[in-house]
């Protein structure tokens, strides 16, 4: 009982501070303030540690909303882990998660980015490994190494600021300079790393073997938006640089995990595929010239993934910790509230009209079509924003339609204290769109477009809902993707075979040549003349000076006699 009191107490502290933040942010986008505080910490002779934070409206209202989802979050975990020994452990890991993803938000400054973004790292690492099995070692091992890479960018990133003069990035975004290419260069090998682009795609339906509440904290608002809103922070610099190439990268990845959704039979991984799709989304947005929107998507996004992960926890804890969705079928019957959040946050990712996610999908979309890109982007933006409706609606159909359910249903209520979680979020969900809409953006956008180019998102969804009907139906499904085309299944199934590149084709040909060197060198020769030679030397020469220190006499009077002679010759 201790714990379910502590865990609601955090719960309504980060909520608290929460509507402190989001309420301040929004005054100070009204009133256009800006926080530039410096905090020197330690001050020895000339060399301060100075720990820099920077409060403007973005920094404030995204908090703000990181702290809602998370103090949600953690009501939820309060029955979700009920049954779990290791409850406070639990909570001081989340806490921890999400204090680090402050440090990141409010920093302006290169070196506490990295305290930030490498306890992110850290903390993720330690909450995918929460459940004690090997395949949770595993999905930890290639989180936390693909997130290395991005480490490394940002620590290569604050050698090269030296030559720039000062670490506070705020100060260089819209500074050109040949120098700066490469930290353009390392901040987006960062960013790409952290947000899962292609090729780095694969770790993050891996880190699904974490518990559902860290799942819907992790892949709604913190680790995976991350490397969005550094690049949102870092925008200005776009302008100076061709960005064409990251572009199509960032479309690719939304079109690959659109795609792979619609084969996947995994709840969470399917929900996990739907976050790279947005994460897409807001990276070719944000690459196409528009940091605010890809913002706008950023926020309305976490509130409504928040709640289908949420919402996917409870129906697994139904299930008897079942993920299959071939394995559901009628739960409208049995979790009727859950499965009406459920829909709703669904059709929000959709982009629903009037739902949260269709004021940033829309906009998105009638950025786009104004912009001078090729066909090529134009084509993958709506058939990326089809597949997304397609998934979704066939995760609809599998969980309330009748053909499927090949599994009883365990008796197990709707707890009240996840349903009082999921009402703030399917709320959030409802109304955050129009309400961001109106506060981010001060002129509304009037976009005018001829009948069939106004109506192409909507064409598409509708394309969309249809394919996911058809993919639904399992007698169909097999035969069109089932074991006649069994190839094409596969790749479009396993991410691309990314998954394989970042596994075993990467250790495949480290380890024998591991092994090759630790036999040649450990083992061998190696060893004796290279490491062995300068120990042995020493031993050699210090067994010489244990002689000398026994103060043996031959010694003394050989050297008397030496002397002596050396004085004659003299």
């Amino acid at each position: 009982m201790n714990f379910l009191c502590l865990y609601k107490f955090w719960s309504l502290i980060l909520f608290s501070f929460g509507m402190i933040a989001f309420i301040t942010g929004l005054t100070f986008l009204s009133d256009d303030i800006l926080i530039f505080m410096d905090w020197e910490v330690i001050s020895i002779n000339s060399v301060g540690l100075i720990m820099t934070f920077l409060f403007d409206w973005m920094s404030l209202i995204f908090m703000g909303c990181v702290l809602f989802i998370s103090s949600m979050v953690i009501f939820y975990s309060s029955s979700y882990m009920g049954s779990d020994t290791f409850k406070v452990r639990f909570l001081i890991l989340v806490l921890l998660f999400v204090m680090t993803m402050m440090f990141l938000i409010l920093s302006p400054n290169i070196i506490s980015i990295l305290l930030g973004w490498d306890g992110l790292g850290l903390v993720s690492y330690c909450l995918v490994i929460y459940f004690q099995n090997y395949k949770s070692f595993s999905a930890g091992m290639l989180t936390v190494l693909t997130n290395r890479i991005g480490d490394v960018a940002i620590l290569i990133s604050i050698a090269w600021m030296f030559n720039l003069g000062s670490w506070n990035y705020i100060y260089y975004v819209s500074y050109f300079s040949s120098w700066y290419d490469w930290v353009f260069l390392l901040v987006v090998l960062a960013a790409f790393t952290k947000s899962a682009q292609i090729p780095f795609s694969s770790w993050l339906p891996a880190a699904m073997a974490a518990p559902t509440p860290v799942s819907a904290l992790v892949h709604s608002s913190t680790l995976v938006t991350a490397g969005v809103y550094l690049l949102i922070r870092f925008s200005s610099i776009f302008n100076n640089y061709d960005v064409s190439i990251f572009l199509l990268i960032s479309l690719l990845t939304m079109f690959m995990s659109g795609l792979g959704a619609n084969f996947e039979y995994d709840l969470k991984k399917i929900i996990a595929l739907s976050t790279l799709s947005q994460l897409g989304l807001m990276m070719s947005i944000l690459f196409l010239g528009y940091p605010l929107v890809s913002y706008f998507h950023l926020l309305t996004h976490a509130f409504f993934k928040a709640l289908l992960f949420l919402c996917a926890g409870l129906i697994i804890h139904v299930m008897s910790d079942s993920q299959d969705i071939r394995h559901m079928g009628f739960l409208i019957n049995q979790l009727p509230y859950t499965i009406t959040c459920f829909c709703i946050s669904t059709l929000s990712l959709c982009g629903l009209p009037f739902l949260s996610g269709f004021y940033s999908k829309d906009l998105v979309l009638e950025y786009l079509s104004f912009n001078y890109f090729n066909l090529f982007v134009y084509l993958i933006f709506f058939i990326s924003v089809g597949l997304t409706v397609s998934y979704s609606f066939r995760l609809i159909y599998y969980c309330l339609g009748g053909s499927t359910g090949l599994f009883s249903y365990q008796s197990i209520n709707e707890d009240p204290t996840m349903m009082f979680a999921m009402i703030f979020l399917t709320f959030m969900a409802i109304i955050s769109g129009s309400i961001l809409n109106w506060l981010l953006f001060p002129n509304p956008s009037l976009l005018i477009f001829p009948l069939e180019c106004k109506l192409m998102p909507l064409f598409f969804v509708m394309l969309g809902a249809w394919l996911g009907y058809e993919m639904s139906i399992m007698y169909y499904a097999d035969n069109i993707f089932g074991l006649y085309y069994q190839l094409s299944t596969m790749f479009f199934g396993n991410m691309w075979f990314m998954p394989y590149f970042s596994t075993y084709m990467m250790y495949t040909n480290i380890l024998p040549l591991s092994k090759f060197y630790v036999n040649f060198m450990d083992l061998g020769w190696g060893e004796y003349l290279i490491s062995g030679s300068f120990p042995n030397f020493s031993n050699y020469i210090s067994s010489y000076n244990s002689v000398y220190q026994y103060n043996n006499i031959k010694i003394y009077m050989i050297t008397f006699i030496m002397l002596g002679l050396f004085l004659m010759i003299i």
